[in-house]
């Protein structure tokens, strides 16, 4: 049975230079980033930018320096990633490649493909995308029906993936498909995709607010060679849950809604009512509690520990967080929300509204981390 104690993890000694570093490079590179825009957070895409972090060295900044990393620690890449999140800077184009993919790569990857592809992450010239999610099985993994057939030479994979996030922009993906028959849990595995293979096509899903970021993308009888395989195979359900553990963890789990309360506190600055004194301090005191969890993530994760049911708990309460923000700020401040308002209170808070219910679905929908964390608290 799993007990939750979130050991409080120390900051490095120059976390405070490293910080004053990257917002005097935001400062530089994002002030004329609109509220409006700042709202993305790390939906924001930005190829340039990217490639500018790399220049600076935060992406890969835990990884081996043989493959373009910095050696530096969970805890430096954390102060790294709050401020950018905070900052609403437009890190999409590499964040999933940083995140997930790259650390997947470097754990099962073969040293061919760690030699190729992580030192072009590292530089902010690589994307990926995830494909995990299927028509009809969402978060529920272990329901992946693509499949990969063994065939001379490699596989051939048929199936479908959605709300693949920037599909349309990533070079590669990490694909979870069925390579055998088996239980629900056994018989998948994990492949390294160049997105350019014939017979892959890429849909896009244009979201409640109008943006395309989401994607469906179809394998039809694609060739995949024997070598892009990605550690060994039917291993691809214990990689995939490894691979959560850093997509669920980070501070862009409780960050997303941030702009907004930025904007929220901007605007009740000098609103005498108690219960927007008392709205804003709940707000604030959540948010330094949801902190403190996720840098306690961060810190086992740089202790070489496995914090898959820690970090379920801090997705869970983020999404919860991030939620509550958009729904208190109507309750305060009157006006019509709307992406076209000269206000800038006004447009952040429709952007952030509509795009809130994904908040709670992508990573792991609410019920199936609520289920992860029972059955690790042994309730099930």
């Amino acid at each position: 049975m799993h007990h939750f104690e979130f050991p409080p993890a120390q900051l490095p000694e120059d976390a405070q230079a490293l910080r004053a570093e990257v917002r005097a490079f935001l400062a530089e590179t994002i002030a004329t980033r609109t509220p409006l825009e700042r709202a993305q957070s790390w939906i924001g895409f930005d190829a340039d930018f990217s490639r500018r972090m790399g220049e600076r060295g935060w992406i890969a900044m835990t990884w081996p320096k043989a493959y373009g990393g910095h050696e530096r620690t969970a805890l430096h890449r954390y102060v790294v990633l709050e401020e950018m999140l905070a900052a609403g800077a437009p890190v999409a184009a590499h964040w999933i490649a940083d995140r997930q993919s790259g650390p997947t790569l470097l754990r099962y990857g073969s040293a061919a493909q760690r030699a190729d592809i992580l030192p072009r992450i590292a530089t902010g010239q690589c994307f990926f995308c995830i494909g995990m999610s299927e028509p009809g099985s969402g978060s529920d993994l272990a329901a992946a029906r693509t499949r990969a057939e063994p065939v001379e030479g490699g596989y051939r994979v048929s199936g479908t993936k959605l709300w693949t996030t920037y599909a349309h922009e990533a070079h590669y993906m990490i694909l979870l498909a069925r390579t055998a028959p088996g239980e629900r849990h056994e018989g998948l595995s994990q492949f390294l995709v160049d997105m350019k293979t014939p017979g892959i096509t890429v849909r896009p899903i244009v979201d409640i607010a109008g943006a395309h970021h989401f994607n469906e993308v179809h394998f039809e009888d694609v060739f995949l060679p024997a070598d892009s395989i990605l550690g060994n195979p039917g291993d691809g359900w214990k990689q995939v849950m490894g691979e959560l553990a850093f997509e669920r963890s980070g501070p862009e789990r409780f960050l997303s809604s941030f702009t907004l309360l930025k904007e929220l506190v901007r605007v009740l600055a000098d609103d005498p009512r108690e219960a927007a004194q008392e709205a804003v301090g709940r707000l604030v005191a959540h948010l330094i509690v949801l902190r403190r969890l996720s840098t306690s993530v961060a810190g086992m994760l740089q202790a070489g520990q496995d914090p898959q049911l820690d970090a379920a708990v801090v997705k869970d309460l983020g999404a919860l967080f991030e939620q509550e923000i958009p729904e208190i700020a109507r309750r305060l401040v009157s006006g019509e929300p709307s992406l076209a308002s000269t206000s800038s209170f006004l447009n952040v808070l429709a952007y952030t509204t509509l795009n809130a219910p994904s908040f709670s679905l992508r990573g792991g929908t609410r019920e199936i981390l609520r289920g992860i964390i029972a059955r690790g608290l042994g309730l099930r």
